[in-house]
């Protein structure tokens, strides 16, 4: 664990003495706060569930995104309760309002990473399943960028959130195949 902090130190201090620039903080912050409360996959979800043909990914959305923020925000995030870079490392300075809850895992890369997982595994058309990812992948280097999360943090978050989605996108679609047999047993 001394090392992986070592690391992560190392890591978040050169992101902020060689990344930061007046411009890109703009960027971040935008692309950062779409991530707050899931709020860009949620509004994604809701728009997916609106349309027949994209209902199925909606709902492989969706039951990623409840799913994630049960394991990761209330479960994972009290069990490690480790505290925010800013709160340890004091040339560490958050370009943001510092978050309250515990730093590992990373909600908003999970969220991203399950949105992402999700897309992909329940078939959503490529330029939106890419874009997504490509978004996923912004949201989880914001929050390092910010400097509110270690890298470890977003690792270990986006590696879960994409487990959990694609479990859960999995178990959705089969869902949906069973279904399809089952009515067209009954159609016969």
């Amino acid at each position: 664990m001394e090392q992986i902090f070592l690391i992560d130190s190392r890591v978040i201090i050169w992101v902020q003495e060689h990344l930061r620039s007046p411009g890109l903080t703009c960027v971040m912050r935008f692309i950062t706060h779409l991530g707050d409360w899931g709020a860009v996959w949620i509004l994604l979800a809701a728009a997916l569930l609106i349309f027949v043909k994209t209902r199925r990914s909606g709902i492989c959305l969706s039951v990623s995104l409840a799913a994630v923020f049960i394991l990761n925000n209330l479960v994972l995030k009290n069990v490690f309760d480790r505290a925010r870079p800013f709160d340890v490392i004091s040339a560490v300075l958050p370009l943001i309002e510092r978050p309250h809850d515990p730093s590992f895992p990373s909600g908003h890369a999970a969220a991203a990473a399950a949105a992402a997982a999700a897309l992909f595994i329940s078939k959503t058309p490529l330029p939106l399943s890419v874009t997504s990812a490509v978004l996923a992948v912004g949201v989880a280097f914001s929050r390092l960028y910010l400097g509110v999360h270690y890298p470890s943090d977003i690792l270990f978050g986006a590696f879960f959130g994409a487990v959990v989605g694609g479990v859960c996108s999995a178990l959705v679609m089969n869902m949906f195949k069973l279904l399809k047999k089952r009515r067209h047993k009954i159609d016969t």
